[in-house]
């Protein structure tokens, strides 16, 4: 059983070489996650960076799944939106290390994201997701709600269009 942890700036930081790899490792196995190949950990480090300081500002929560202390997967929630958005909240990167999928990691961090977005007052979740990706058939199964597919909406990592599939999820606050 992983150990799903919301991280603080400095916590972030700590584990900072662990998020580096993982991310390489979706990215490298065609995630598109807004990165392109080849993708190293070094090339990660300035993208956790901007995500520790959000965190610090409270902009972002960001989760951690943790065995053998050691980070395997990760998600976050943008938490700050515009006035007129304070019930939403932005799910992005949900990522876990190709090494550890199979083992419902993405369904625990899903669980603690959607909880603690929850207790925090978000009651509307959003994601985007890579059409046609491993990852877009998760979310239905997660409970989340198709809203759409925007064509070339990014490129794959390796290049190339993909289009993407918007999916929404409401949450009790």
């Amino acid at each position: 059983m992983p150990d799903i942890r919301l991280l603080s700036a400095s916590e972030a930081r700590a584990v900072s070489a662990d998020l580096c790899e993982v991310l390489a490792d979706c990215v490298n196995g065609g995630a598109s996650v807004g990165f392109m190949q080849p993708y190293g950990p070094d090339d990660a480090a300035p993208y956790w960076q901007g995500v520790a300081d959000s965190v610090e500002a409270g902009s972002t929560l960001l989760f951690a799944a943790v065995i053998e202390g050691k980070v395997i997967g990760t998600v976050q929630i943008g938490a700050a939106q515009m006035p007129n958005q304070p019930h939403r909240g932005d799910l992005k990167k949900l990522l876990v290390h190709r090494s550890a999928r199979g083992n419902g990691l993405a369904r625990f961090l899903m669980e603690a994201a959607e909880h603690e977005a929850a207790k925090r007052g978000k009651t509307l979740l959003v994601l985007d997701t890579a059409t046609g990706s491993e990852a877009e058939a998760i979310y239905p199964r997660l409970g989340w709600e198709r809203a759409g597919v925007i064509p070339d909406y990014a490129l794959w990592p390796q290049g190339g269009f993909c289009d993407t599939t918007l999916f929404y999820k409401r949450i009790a606050a």
